[in-house]
């Protein structure tokens, strides 16, 4: 592996890790923004302009954009979160100089009013979709409860009425200032020609202005609410419940995704073994997001509305054995086994590198290697773990519920 670092005098700076062995490349694009950089009044646009990016620039129409990524056979996708507008592809080593450039002419798109005005149509519609999925609609809801006043609380889609309300005027002026070059951070993987791929992303976007691109950050302790929704035409009842956790840049953070593993795997675990196992629940995990600045514990769970009392008296059972009792040492390297295998499958292609190198990158500012991030998942201890169990007490949590009426 070679690693390789340019800043350009506008703040955009490019990352490579070069892997001559590798069968595939991968470019992805980083900006850093998401629903947290929103107001009420925009909310959702960051993932609608993920969108529009596709509809095409000047040059291209949106039929052009994906004949173009379809004649390398490039597999491409985009996603938005709360913190993050990542657009990715994946190719062969000989078509990533072409998909580089493409994805350079996309970071400029048109953004015209008339694919704005029929795009509003798609986003509505993906609102609407997610809505009818109570898995997904109770986290929205226990999210949006939990950072109460936060901006890590605004949902990602935005809702009906700010999508509505949202202008393309409003949109392009977002855009000009969230999507500068100094709030980019541009990485290659794999099999590829660092000079030539350097080169092509400089020549093309060094005259792109810099602008100021800020982001509060402040760690969010959580709202400890708890809300129920009656919902018609439900079978079962969909909890989320959540808890603070640590940021991205806190080392402790790898402490708390096996925290996580132990209490809420989907095999294995505590949630596992009194609850799925034994028939009182059909889901129950538990995950944990490192964020810029502050963290979540975030556990979902599905049951009968007649197991409901007696299932939260044994998630709570369960936080507060790990809370008295701690974790033992057969259980933390068994989380560690899992994650570690996850980690190392991922990262042994381009594509799952990418995101690790960029991500580390957009928050750090800092080259992480596999072997890094390997050596501080195998040096935590059953102290870390109880030490973060003490500081962050998963058992208090903010909780909301979709059920039967």
């Amino acid at each position: 592996m070679e690693f390789k670092k340019k800043v350009l005098d506008n703040g955009l700076r490019l990352i490579g890790e070069v892997n001559r062995s590798a069968k595939s490349a991968a470019v992805g694009f980083f900006v850093k923004t998401g629903s947290r950089d929103e107001t009420s009044e925009i909310n959702g646009v960051s993932h609608y302009l993920e969108h529009m990016l596709f509809k095409g620039t000047e040059k291209l129409s949106a039929l052009e954009v994906n004949e173009a990524f379809d004649r390398t056979g490039a597999q491409f996708n985009a996603f938005t979160s709360e913190e993050n507008t990542v657009f990715y592809a994946a190719v062969l080593p000989e078509y990533l100089a072409e998909v580089t450039k493409l994805w350079i002419e996309l970071m400029r798109p048109a953004l015209r009013d008339d694919d704005f005005n029929m795009e509003k149509n798609v986003i509505k519609e993906e609102i609407a979709m997610y809505k009818d999925l109570p898995s997904f609609d109770v986290m929205e809801r226990c999210r949006s409860l939990h950072f109460d006043g936060h901006p890590c609380g605004y949902s990602v889609l935005g809702s009906e009425e700010s999508i509505a309300g949202l202008t393309a005027g409003q949109m392009r002026s977002y855009f000009a200032t969230r999507y500068s070059p100094n709030n980019m951070v541009v990485v290659c993987t794999g099999n590829f020609d660092w000079p030539q791929i350097s080169s092509i992303i400089e020549g093309a976007c060094s005259k792109w202005p810099r602008q100021a691109a800020p982001r509060k950050l402040r760690h969010c302790t959580g709202s400890k609410k708890s809300k129920r929704l009656k919902k018609s035409g439900l079978a079962r009842e969909h909890i989320c419940l959540m808890s603070p956790g640590m940021s991205a840049q806190d080392q402790t953070r790898f402490a708390g995704s096996l925290l996580a593993t132990i209490v809420g795997d989907d095999v294995g675990s505590r949630f596992f073994w009194e609850l799925v196992d034994k028939a009182l629940a059909e889901a129950a995990s538990m995950q944990f997001a490192a964020m810029d600045g502050t963290g979540a514990f975030c556990s979902y769970i599905r049951c009968g509305s007649e197991n409901v009392s007696r299932v939260m008296d044994i998630v709570r059972g369960v936080f507060k054995s790990v809370a008295d009792g701690g974790v033992a040492e057969d259980e933390l390297q068994k989380s560690k086994n899992k994650i570690l295998s996850a980690l190392v499958i991922k990262n042994e292609l381009p594509m799952g590198r990418l995101v690790d190198l960029g991500f580390n990158w957009t928050y750090l500012e800092q080259y992480r290697t596999i072997e890094d991030d390997i050596e501080a998942i195998k040096a935590v201890t059953v102290g870390d773990l109880q030490a973060v169990i003490q500081q962050y007490n998963p058992g208090e949590f903010t909780q909301f519920s979709i059920g039967p009426g």
